[in-house]
């Protein structure tokens, strides 16, 4: 097959009509290596990371001290690629579309499937994601433009710094999204309300007063415009992990790519506190 078709196959977005099993299904046989947002509507998707049961604990305190960037909403047991809570049928070792593979904090591979990477040591953790307040704010008549776009939403590294546990300390990570003045203030509203993925905004305004010095170069996910009428507004993002492992250097980490999340069985009406 020429290999511009089969890329071009493996980008082709799945429908929207399919339920979070069915994509899953999609993503497992390798049909699907492309951003997620969007997919499966109505249900929760979440960030990944998997690291060696003597790091897990340390791990999770660092994410109970954070609990903006690091809202953990699925836990497996070590060595077991499963968390019944978010599907039964959940494999996290090939039901996201990519993953990335760590060894001593740097970034070494990108990859469809972890199961040659797979130990009976690791421990997984689901992360909560701004994707599932993202239909909240769809559902009030808020314009998304990445999601228009079929964009990845951009994130930004800052300097903000996490509150650091055991060896895992660096700085958070940021989504943002251009809103207008009123309608940002309804989206805080709206956010709040979804403290188990990010809650509500980080910072409006000036992308300088966090440390980002140019819009237009995100650290990850794809550029978005801002238009003269609207304002930068940022949500803590569950890519933080990534940031903190490229400062904590494990010898052996896995993590999602960015936009690329595990969709669940969970509704995103679950996430709302009230």
């Amino acid at each position: 097959m020429n290999a511009k078709v089969q890329s071009a196959e493996l980008e082709m977005r799945p429908s929207r009509d399919l339920s979070p099993e069915a994509v899953r299904m999609l993503i497992r046989a390798g049909h699907y290596q492309g951003a997620t947002a969007g997919l499966a509507p109505g249900y929760v998707q979440g960030n990944l990371v998997i690291l060696s049961k003597d790091l897990a604990g340390d791990f999770l305190a660092f994410a109970h001290q954070n609990p903006k960037p690091c809202p953990v909403i699925g836990l497996s047991e070590p060595g077991s690629p499963r968390v019944p809570g978010l599907g039964s049928s959940i494999d996290l070792r090939t039901d996201l579309p990519r993953y990335r593979v760590w060894k001593n904090g740097e970034l070494v591979s990108e990859v469809s499937d972890i199961r040659d990477h797979w130990r009976d040591d690791l421990v997984s953790f689901v992360i909560g994601c701004s994707f599932s307040f993202e239909e909240a704010l769809l559902e009030d008549g808020i314009p998304l433009r990445h999601v228009a776009c079929g964009a990845n939403v951009a994130m930004y590294r800052t300097n903000i710094a996490c509150a650091p546990a055991g060896p895992f300390a660096g700085p958070m990570v940021v989504s943002m999204r251009p809103l207008k003045p009123a309608d940002a203030i309804r989206a805080i509203q709206i956010t709040s309300r979804f403290p188990a993925v990010h809650g509500a905004p980080v910072h409006l305004g000036d992308p300088s007063l966090i440390g980002i010095s140019d819009l237009a170069k995100p650290d990850y996910g794809d550029p978005v415009e801002v238009k003269d009428d609207e304002i930068p507004v940022f949500w803590a993002c569950g890519v933080t992990p990534q940031a903190v492992i490229a400062a904590a250097k494990p010898a052996f980490a896995i993590t999602h790519a960015p936009g690329a999340m595990l969709i669940t069985d969970k509704r995103n009406s679950r996430m709302s506190a009230f």
